[in-house]
């Protein structure tokens, strides 16, 4: 996986998260009659349809796809992949049922189990939050993806919030947490709550609205691979909530770890 390769797939994706958003939000503004799965959470028409258009895009790429909406291969023929996507085509199906306009499209690229790229849409706001190795972390609204000079560039907050500004679920919550925000209080004084559903609690850790984001309750990649690629590309870390190792993907088992998300403004005031 070269530089080259990355910036061939960038208008691919960017084009596709336009897309799969503007079917979501048609839907959204319709109607539509939620359904339940197998595994008791929630789908609805858009996350089918977005999933569609997202399939139909990365299959430009030759680049195989873990997909939540999707039968995925088998693990004996995933641990042969080196390069592989991983898709939420329409993260935060809760939030999306209730109304409250938090949710998001999710798509990470995979390279040797580690996240290289990502982007986390907004069909609400109409913005994409890209970043990895290669590039540079950016909003993008959707009327510019073909314009990458009027990207917004994302820079690392230097500084921790005061008082600091913890991200949370809107829909998940456990005692873990409670310990945590303890030890927070121990370590950086008063601190804040910021509950919002979905991927897009990486907006907010990527534009300092928020320091950290600690998940003590489960999660599948494609709800946090797109997320650890941005958040990476801006000095920030995504760790095992208990071995403080950095996460990683196509794994047998696709649920993620308990994790801790760390801004770089967090990761240098606990040096």
């Amino acid at each position: 996986m070269n530089s080259s390769d990355i910036q061939t797939f960038l208008p691919i994706v960017l084009k596709a998260c336009v897309e799969a958003s503007k079917t979501i939000m048609q839907v959204y503004e319709t109607g539509f009659d939620p359904n339940i799965k197998t595994d008791g959470s929630p789908v609805t028409k858009a996350d089918l349809l977005s999933n569609a258009i997202i399939k139909q895009a990365l299959e430009q790429t030759k680049i195989p796809a873990i997909m939540e909406e999707i039968r995925n291969a088998a693990f004996e023929d995933r641990r042969q992949w080196e390069n592989v996507w991983i898709v939420d085509p329409l993260d935060g199906t809760k939030e999306f049922i209730r109304k409250n306009d938090e949710f998001a499209v999710c798509i990470a690229l995979i390279h040797k189990n580690q996240p290289v790229l990502g982007f986390i849409a907004s069909p609400v706001n109409e913005e994409i939050l890209i970043g990895g190795k290669e590039v540079s972390p950016a909003v993008v609204p959707f009327k510019e993806i073909n314009n990458p000079e009027n990207w917004k560039k994302v820079i690392p907050q230097k500084e921790v919030n005061q008082p600091l500004q913890i991200a949370g679920s809107r829909s998940h919550h456990s005692g873990a947490e409670l310990k945590f925000n303890q030890l927070m209080r121990e370590v950086f004084g008063e601190v804040q709550f910021v509950k919002k559903g979905s991927a897009l609690k990486f907006f907010d850790i990527a534009l300092g609205m928020a320091d950290i984001y600690p998940r003590f309750a489960p999660t599948m990649e494609w709800d946090i691979a797109a997320g650890q690629a941005i958040v990476e590309a801006l000095g920030g870390t995504i760790e095992h909530a208990e071995t403080g190792q950095s996460l990683s993907y196509n794994k047998e088992n696709l649920y993620n770890p308990y994790f801790i998300v760390k801004s770089k403004a967090v990761i240098d005031r606990l040096k």
